[in-house]
């Protein structure tokens, strides 16, 4: 009974997911390094990048398992040009996962327009919160120590924004937060615009010819 059990059990991905996943990391590994838009010009070193946007395009396609993979390969693929020893590419992991799980979690209980939305600013909401914890506790201490930089000069930068900022926890809930949350909202609603003509392409392991004619 369990060797028949074995024999039937369905692989974790088919081969068109496989595909698909294997080219949505590839693209999120390239947007990881290019465009960049620094939003925060006195903070240089929060920077608006798209990597994300294929990893929610997978997470809605193909589940939470698949964003997951995504997202990690993405990530990897990082270390190749890390310039912070793989905290940074740690971070984005955490943080990443912090919103592929909430947004594909519920967009699977419920998978219709209003469920992705649900499950995006759920999602946006708790990667802004695990944005600060990471930054506070790790990020913003390893860089500061990486470049031999004080943590009030990191706070300084804050400050010529909102000069009323001088301490680390003031510093993430007014820049920190608010940049990660127009991070996650500008890829929410990207995901939004381009999910829906993309679709039949994600569903068919970019094989557009097979998915036009069996639709």
């Amino acid at each position: 009974m369990s060797q028949s059990k074995s024999q039937t059990r369905k692989p974790l991905f088919t081969t068109q997911e496989i595909t698909t996943i294997s080219v949505l990391a590839a693209i999120a590994a390239i947007l990881f390094f290019w465009p960049e838009i620094t939003p925060i010009p006195v903070v240089p070193f929060y920077k608006l990048d798209f990597s994300n946007l294929p990893v929610l395009l997978g997470t809605f396609s193909m589940g939470p398992m698949a964003g997951t993979v995504i997202l990690f390969v993405k990530s990897l693929l990082g270390l190749l040009h890390s310039n912070s020893q793989g905290v940074g590419e740690l971070a984005d992991f955490l943080i990443g996962l912090a919103m592929v799980l909430p947004t594909g979690l519920i967009y699977r209980g419920k998978k219709s327009r209003n469920g992705a939305i649900a499950g995006m600013a759920v999602g946006s909401l708790v990667a802004m919160f695990a944005a600060v914890l990471f930054n506070v506790y790790l990020l913003i201490p390893f860089f500061a120590a990486m470049y031999h930089m004080p943590i009030e000069t990191i706070i300084g930068m804050g400050q010529k924004l909102i000069p009323s900022l001088d301490t680390l926890w003031k510093f993430v809930f007014y820049i920190t937060a608010p940049f990660n949350l127009l991070k996650w909202v500008v890829i929410s609603i990207l995901g939004t615009l381009i999910y829906k003509p993309l679709s039949p392409i994600l569903h068919s392991g970019f094989r557009v010819g097979k998915s036009s004619s069996t639709r």
